[in-house]
């Protein structure tokens, strides 16, 4: 073991030796302090998502968060290459903000069941249906999505974004339930259209007439016009879950992601973004604490409190989230792939919804 290969592991056991086994800790070592070097001669930024495994996230990054965090950092850097440990959105982000840096995706399977739920022509038919009605779509979209959006929102400042449109009306996509959650704590109607398959394709005034797309006389109140996308973890977890974890720990504390269903988080004593997890988690004191989200993120958070009891409710990693490895971001470095690319014209519309939600914090 070289002596950058030992530093890097004697800082990856002091966090990860109750998380991870030394003999995995050994071998990921030694690529974390051969990418670390690449890193420095191609002057390339590697951003983590919260939801990296653990020897990645606390080998490689040199910035971790949730989606606005690494938001805010994509686009401060001033680097040549940014490396996304993520998914394909959070990478197209990146580049939105970054058009002249080239942006490198680990694995080109790093896809999310949230963002596939909706297509651009799927915005565009709900904008027919319900015309002047602002758009607010979740950072969890692709870029051409964003394209068709008046603003991004993400977990954390979702509620935030909403009110500021200052509209009775908003069309949320796609997370249904982050949707629900919203439009409750709001004390907003939540409603999910029927778009029939031809209206995606309407060309002209006519034809949406003839589909009959334009139909607001049915809302009364504030209401939030929805989309029925979900994320394929998050809506795992069970009211039942919870009641059983309980049974068995009467004091624990259960925190939620906001992707869960309104009735998950309902039942939750504490909902936020994984960012606000994690201070929730580093600010208060419990005899023990259940987090509802990706199973790496849960041990991130053991391996940087281990004062403090986590226990285990993990039914399901991210199976996006999970092609993110340390031999695929430093074969992405060696071979500069995968690189993303978003057409300029898709870009510049898309870049004008993120800069808004970034605006907002």
């Amino acid at each position: 073991m070289n002596q950058q290969t030992q530093t890097m592991y004697d800082k990856m056991r002091a966090k990860l030796e109750k998380v991870v086994p030394d003999v995995e800790l050994r071998y990921k070592a030694g690529l974390a302090a051969e990418i670390l070097e690449l890193k420095r001669e191609k002057n390339a930024v590697i951003l983590g998502h919260n939801y990296m495994e653990p020897a990645l996230y606390y080998s490689i990054p040199d910035f971790v968060g949730d989606s606005l965090e690494l938001s805010r950092k994509a686009a401060q850097t001033n680097k040549d290459i940014i490396v996304f440990c993520g998914v394909k959105f959070m990478a197209e982000t990146a580049k939105i903000l970054n058009p002249t840096k080239t942006v490198l995706l680990p694995s080109e399977k790093a896809g999310c069941s949230l963002a596939a739920s909706i297509t651009a022509a799927d915005v565009r038919a709900l904008k027919r249906k319900f015309p002047g009605v602002p758009v607010v779509s979740y950072v969890n979209t692709y870029a051409d999505v964003k394209a068709e959006s008046d603003i991004c929102c993400t977990s954390s400042n979702a509620i935030a974004v909403v009110q500021s449109l200052k509209s009775d009306r908003v069309i949320f996509l796609p997370d249904e339930y982050l949707g629900g959650n919203v439009a409750r704590e709001l004390g907003w109607n939540i409603i999910f259209p029927e778009i029939n398959s031809t209206a995606k394709h309407a060309k002209n005034a006519k034809e949406e007439e003839e589909l009959n797309l334009s139909d607001l006389s049915g809302l009364r109140g504030k209401t939030m016009i929805g989309w029925r996308g979900r994320c394929e973890v998050h809506e795992k977890f069970t009211v039942k879950d919870i009641k059983a974890v309980r049974q068995q720990f009467p004091e624990v504390v259960i925190l939620a992601h906001p992707e869960c269903s309104p009735e998950v988080v309902a039942a939750s004593d504490f909902s936020g973004s994984t960012g606000a997890m994690i201070r929730y988690v580093e600010q208060s004191k419990a005899p023990q604490y259940l987090l509802l989200t990706e199973c790496a993120m849960g041990d991130n958070i053991a391996a940087a409190n281990p004062d403090k009891e986590m226990l285990r409710l993990c039914s399901v990693r991210c199976p996006h989230m999970n092609q993110i490895t340390l031999e695929d971001t430093l074969d992405a470095l060696k071979l500069d792939r995968y690189i993303i690319e978003v057409p300029e014209e898709i870009r510049q519309r898309a870049y004008q919804a993120v800069e808004r939600m970034i605006a907002i914090g």
